[in-house]
Order: C-alpha cells, then structure tokens, then sequence
C-alpha cells in the first residue's frame, strides 16, 4: 500500500514539474543587432511613410538604428510551434513572445539574442484609468447646463455644452482665426472606440476621410470599433473631433486622427505597456503630429512587478521610456496625469513621469484643482503634471448621446486637440516648443505647483507670444525678414522708410526680451542688417520693430 502511494506521489511530482515546463508565459527577448539593414536609413520611405520622413527633415531629426525594423529573420528563428510571438518594438530591438520554459531556454542559445526574460502577466489592482472613467464616473447630462458655457455670437462654431473646456482655455481664439486642426494628425492610444464609426456626432471625420486608420494591438483582428471592447476611447475621441453644432464641438474637429487599441478594458495586463510602445512606433512611422494617450500604469497585484513611485522618475519603466523616444522623434504625447490624487498611491503614473511627456492634470468647471487628479513631483523632484484642463465633469459623447465625464482621461486630450490647432498656427516650431509656449502663458507660470503644474494654458496668449497678433497679415505685407530660418545674419526689409526714431527687439517664447536695438536716421530707416552672436541660441523669437505710429512683428527662426 504504502509503495502505491509513493509510486503514486512520484509520477504526480513529475507531471507538475512536466507542466510547469510546458506552461505558457510571456518572455520578452532582445536582440544584439539589427543585420545587414543599413541601406533603409539611405531610402527612409522604405520604412517611414513620406509624412514621417517629412517631419525629421522638418526638425533636423536624424534617422539612426532605432528607425529600423526588427530583423525579421531573427522573428522566424525564434518562432516556431510552441512559440507566438505578440509584439515587437524596433525602437528596444525586442519582440515579446508566448512560449514555455523549453522552448525560452533554447532561443537564449541563439547567437543574435542578448537576453530573455519572463513578464510577469498579472493584471493590474484597479489602476487603470479606463477602469475608472468608464465604469462610474459619467454624470447625468442634466446637471450640468450652466451659464456661460453658451458660445459667443462672433465664434465661428457653436460649442454646445463643450463651450466651458474650450473657453476655460482660450481655444475659441484660434478656432476664430481659422485654427482647428486641418493638416494635423493625432494618434490615440485607448482602450476601444466602440460604436464611433456609427456615432452621428462623427460624421465629419467620415465624410472627409479624416480617419486616416485603425489597429487593434491588443487583440489584432478585431475592430476597434467592436462595441464589446470598450466606449472610453470613443468618449476620449469626442473631446477632439465631435462636430455636432449646438450640442458638441471638440478642441481639433478638423485634424485627422489614427486610433490604436493597446488596453483590454476588463482585465487590465502589464502586456498592455509593451502594446502601448507597438501604437507609439505605429504613430511615428505614419507621420503622426501628436500622440493622446488617457492611460497610465502603476501597482499591479503581484508585488513583485509593480511599479513604486521610485520608479517614476522619468527614466525606469518601458512604457516611459518609449513614450520619450516618441517625443525624441518629434511626436507631442500628451499623456493623462492619472486619477490617483486621492488615492492611497496619490502621484501620477507611467508614461506620465516622462521628462519630454507632456502630463495633464484636472480642474472643474471653475478652474479649480479636480480632488482625484494625480499629483506630482515626479520621484527625482520634477513638477509634474506640466499644465491641466476641464477634466470634472467634462463634456464627453457617447453612444446614448452628449454626456458628463471625470477624469484626466478627458483633460488630457481636450489639451491634445487644442495643441494641434496652435501647432497648425505655428508649424516651424518643435514639440518641446510648443510646450514651453503654453508651460510660459498659463495661469500658474510664476508659480508652478505639484496640482496643476504651470496652470491653466492660454492659448490666445500662447498665439500671441509666438509672434501673432491680429494684425499679423498687414504686419507681414510691412515687413520682410530673410532668410528665415537664419543662421548669424538677418535682413529685414521694412515696405516704407521709417522717419525718426525706432526701436528693435527680440523676444524668446518665455516673453523675455534677449536684444533691444535703438535707431535714430537721417535719411529714414528701410533697411537693418543684424549679425546676431552666439549669445543668442537656436529657437524661435518675436521680432518686433516700434514707431511713435507703429510696430511690425514677425516671428524668426535661428537654426
């Protein structure tokens, strides 16, 4: 009897060790090198679409090994039966796979593979954004109808219940000067857009083919619009896109947008970061202007994988470090701060912590710091988030009609949207500088805090900073200033001779003045030639050149 058991016992221990063995997991393996790829950095169109291209040429972004794909004959030699392969980065020079214990230790004998490791595939305690927003905090669409969200009778769209978070920002200003979005692309990474290739409040992006594409990374194959995955992303769209005059009008109704789905809303899995890195590279290679992403990553139930806020320090985790290497290919991602303000955890959240991300706390209606917006500092003491925007009770659309939603999820890209439509005004700048521009002119500039960062952006002040005014166009028929970009030296040209005295000044985006020239001439003043030092650096300024009777400005360029 007892020699049964033991024989027993025996084959039971050796079929758990065998299960064990053959059980899936996740392993994430990283390759030494990219082969014999070098001649695509030659001819980028073979790997970037021209939008892509056009955008580091615009910016003097260089392309390196980063731009190249993953080698796909390294992909086939660690594919096989027993492994699938989920995703890959050409930015990490990894794929993630699925696999058993066996087959890993083999690909680790591979000669072209530095390293494999285990992820851990455990969902995440209740961190998700998508979790929160969608599940419990949509208010009833009656409670909020108040004055002063009515548009004004000289705005060129009538906001409906969106008008307050696009007052509160300023945003009618550009929209008004005929700023909202057209030729800009915005990708957005979400949890699903169930239902918004039906929604009526969409029409417009159908009809004028400003939905330029889709893909599903968490679950290739499936419609992003399936009605199963989740409605948070069509919420989050609506912010930017709807065009339904009189009941809703979004920051950037007339941009294009690409909508990548990286989250499975139910479940909630550390996969779900390497997802979101895929939809960033995807972003990058269409030529995508500006990433919106209402997501972020903090504790995971087991504690041997979750993040601390020692980790968000800019630098640690692979959803934060790919979000940076988006901004470094010239790409804005704007990232919600998180819903965590008061809760237990209390700071933001990966990718937020990102030193080039630009982070986007949560106000009300009134402009007051929103209880549950994450808070900073980042771990190494940066303030964060950078600025905030309407997001208690935020104007939302969803497929049962207009709606009120909380979170940064819906504060972030009312800032994403808005941000297009100044980018559009001032195309020659860089993403970083489009940030310092609203960071400069927003209500808490002098006095950032850990709430609401650099404050509430105004981005009629923003426009006017960068060299605007309402003038701009008769100012420009003034005044010629070449070449421009410049190097040292700039020529400026006035359309009639200045009698008197005039003064010159340059201005950096900060609002700072970095040089005042003055002139007094007999005969009067039409030319002036500068040689600027190198005391001035590279950036974008404000010319601005003052008469007892007038001042011409123009916007320069110092490359």
């Amino acid at each position: 009897m007892k020699l049964t058991f033991f024989l027993f016992l025996a084959i039971m221990l050796q079929f758990i060790a065998q299960a064990q063995t053959s059980a899936q997991k996740l392993y994430l393996v990283n390759f030494r090198d990219k082969g014999n790829q070098k001649s695509h950095l030659e001819v980028p169109t073979q790997i970037l679409s021209s939008q892509a291209v056009n955008r580091r040429m615009k910016f003097n972004i260089s392309l390196d090994q980063s731009d190249l794909p993953v080698n796909e004959q390294y992909v086939r030699q660690v594919s096989n039966n027993s492994t699938r392969v989920l995703c890959r980065s050409r930015w990490f020079n990894n794929v993630l796979i699925e696999t058993d214990q066996s087959s890993a230790k083999q690909i680790q004998s591979l000669p072209f593979v530095t390293e494999i490791k285990e992820v851990n595939n455990q969902f995440k305690s209740g961190t998700s954004l998508v979790a929160t927003q969608s599940a419990g905090l949509l208010q009833n669409p009656g409670l909020r109808h108040t004055s002063g969200t009515k548009s004004s009778n000289a705005d060129v769209f009538d906001y409906g219940l969106a008008g307050n978070q696009i007052h509160m920002l300023k945003g009618e200003f550009l929209h008004n000067h005929g700023y909202a979005g057209q030729g800009m692309t915005i990708a957005v990474i979400d949890a699903g857009f169930g239902l918004a290739d039906t929604m009526a409040v969409f029409d417009s992006l159908r009809i004028n083919n400003q939905i330029k594409g889709t893909f599903n990374f968490a679950q290739p194959g499936q419609s992003v619009y399936d009605p199963s995955t989740s409605f948070h992303g069509t919420e989050v769209l609506s912010t930017m896109a709807a065009n339904m005059s009189g009941v809703m009008i979004g920051t950037a109704p007339k941009a294009n947008y690409w909508l990548f789905r990286t989250e499975v809303a139910a479940t909630e899995y550390i996969i779900e970061e390497y997802y979101w890195v895929s939809a960033a590279e995807y972003a990058d290679s269409v030529g995508a202007d500006i990433i919106n992403s209402s997501l972020g990553y903090t504790v995971f139930m087991d504690p041997t994988t979750s993040h601390t806020y020692a980790d968000m320090d800019g630098n640690t985790t692979y959803v934060t470090i790919g979000a940076d290497k988006a901004a470094e290919k010239g790409i804005l991602v704007v990232n919600s701060a998180g819903n965590d303000g008061s809760d237990d955890w209390k700071y933001i959240g990966a990718p937020a912590d990102g030193d080039s991300v630009f982070t986007i706390g949560a106000v009300d209606g009134s402009g007051v710091y929103a209880y549950f917006s994450s808070k900073g500092p980042t771990y190494d003491g940066r303030i964060k988030p950078t600025i905030a925007a309407m997001g208690y009770n935020a104007t939302v659309f969803t497929p049962y009609g207009v709606s009120f939603a909380s979170g940064t999820s819906f504060s972030s890209p009312i800032i994403a949207g808005m941000s297009a439509c100044l980018w559009q005004a001032a195309p020659a700048l860089n993403n970083m500088q489009i940030i310092e521009a609203l960071k400069t002119t927003a209500s808490q500039a002098n006095d950032p805090d850990t709430l609401m960062g650099w404050g509430i952006p105004d981005y009629s002040a923003a426009y006017g900073v960068l060299g605007f005014n309402d003038n701009e166009e008769s100012s420009a028929q003034e005044l010629k200033v070449y070449p421009n970009p410049f190097s040292d030296q700039l020529y400026i040209e006035l359309a009639s001779a200045i009698p008197g005295k005039a003064a010159l000044q340059l201005f950096d985006l900060t609002g700072r003045q970095v040089m005042i020239r003055s002139y007094s001439q007999d005969p009067p003043l039409k030319f002036i030639h500068l040689e600027l030092g190198n005391n001035i650096p590279e950036g974008v300024y404000l010319l601005r050149i003052s008469t007892n009777d007038a001042v011409y400005s123009s916007r320069i360029i110092r490359r």
